[in-house]
């Protein structure tokens, strides 16, 4: 049986992608070498972007699982080294980056923005409930405040401690009682200190949220945004190439108007939008009399605006703002109220539209349609100048 080429082998190993950067270890510049033996044996070096590389194994079972298909290879071995710095200067200047990662988020499956691009719709209530609801279906899950100005996670979560450092430096985010990792930058400054930053600062602060937090393994880690579609936005499109957009919206026409341009800056930057939340739907009296105090459809008007589902409708509560205050979440606390129930049925169909394993290969490209066979005694018309 003959040998694959140098050539095959690549074209396997473009399949093979890394997870923060989603791009494949061939375009980023990542496979060192490759050996072809006479028996059959194939061996590929892959230069990793840190030696403390957390997902060396996915990497070598996604290159063996690739390079194995080929017919004529009887085993696959895969090295590891690390690129050098002009090499890692090189990419930088591909990728438009500062700062290559240094795998804080290799292990993270999912990342979800909450938006809205605007504010008190109650985007930082979903995005700590939403977390908090994860974490209760058996999902790993953190929460990353973006909102430097207006940050809430620490409270709305319960977490009111100062962030350790770990041997390597990274910085623990800490956990709430419900086992949600969080961080914000209201861990950093004292008594609850208005921050005033200009644009830089926040890029930097963000920037060193995602890649200098000691994130681990999670499932899903949901950044709540802020009002808006400025400067935080372009960060997470330049960092995040992977993330998802979910909407959050109230139903009036004012709101939903503005949460649209959410949709439009995701299009911009190239992120997806998973879907669109609308909160504060309609109030419920003790006597089960219910009120449309914001409207009513807005969020499925505007899903269906942008083709994407309506992930969830959570009604208009007292007890959810009450519960986010006193930082126990409610879908926690009282999981059977009319809004726990709406949140944790928007976490299930979360759950349900996302990635459960790390994304190491990307997908097969579809290949073109072929043209119509024609007949044996067919002729092709001439074409008209």
């Amino acid at each position: 049986m003959a040998l694959p080429t140098e050539e095959q082998i690549t074209e396997k190993l473009t399949a093979v992608i890394d997870p923060e950067l989603r791009q494949n270890i061939v375009e980023l510049g990542m496979v060192r070498s490759i050996e072809i033996k006479p028996d059959g044996q194939v061996d590929v070096t892959v230069s990793l972007t840190t030696p403390g590389c957390p997902i060396r194994s996915h990497f070598q079972e996604a290159v063996v699982s690739q390079v194995s298909s080929l017919d004529g290879v009887t085993g696959v071995g895969v090295g590891f080294d690390v690129l050098s710095d002009e090499e890692k200067g090189r990419l930088q200047e591909t990728l438009g980056r500062s700062k290559l990662p240094q795998g804080a988020l290799a292990q993270v499956r999912n990342v979800i923005c909450v938006s809205s691009g605007k504010g008190g719709v109650g985007k930082s209530t979903m995005t700590a409930n939403l977390a908090a609801a994860l974490q209760a279906q058996g999902q790993t899950a953190g929460a990353l405040d973006c909102d430097v100005y207006g940050y809430s996670i620490p409270r709305m979560l319960g977490v009111n401690v100062k962030p350790d450092v770990n041997g390597e430096r990274k910085i623990i985010p800490p956990e709430s009682a419900s086992g949600v990792k969080t961080m914000s930058i209201g861990y950093f400054v004292e008594d609850n200190s208005a921050v005033v930053w200009r644009g830089p600062m926040l890029h930097k602060a963000i920037q060193q949220f995602l890649e200098d937090v000691a994130w681990g393994e999670l499932d899903y880690l949901l950044l709540d945004l802020p009002p808006g579609t400025g400067d935080i936005a372009m960060t997470l499109a330049q960092l995040l190439p992977q993330a998802k957009i979910a909407i959050v919206t109230t139903p009036q026409p004012a709101a939903q108007s503005v949460a649209r341009r959410s949709a439009e800056m995701a299009n911009k930057v190239d992120l997806e939008v998973m879907g669109v939340i609308e909160n504060m739907s309609g109030f419920t009296t003790p006597s089960g009399e219910t009120f449309s105090i914001f409207g009513e459809g807005g969020g499925k008007l505007l899903a269906d605006e942008i083709a994407v589902p309506l992930l969830g409708t959570i009604p208009l509560s007292e007890e959810l703002r009450e519960h986010a205050d006193q930082g126990r979440p409610l879908v926690i606390d009282q999981p059977d109220s009319p809004a726990g129930k709406a949140i944790i049925e928007t976490a299930k169909r979360i759950i349900a539209s996302t990635p459960r394993d790390l994304p190491m290969l990307q997908s097969d490209v579809p290949a073109p349609p072929e043209p119509p066979k024609m007949g044996t005694n067919a002729r092709e018309l001439p074409v008209l100048q």
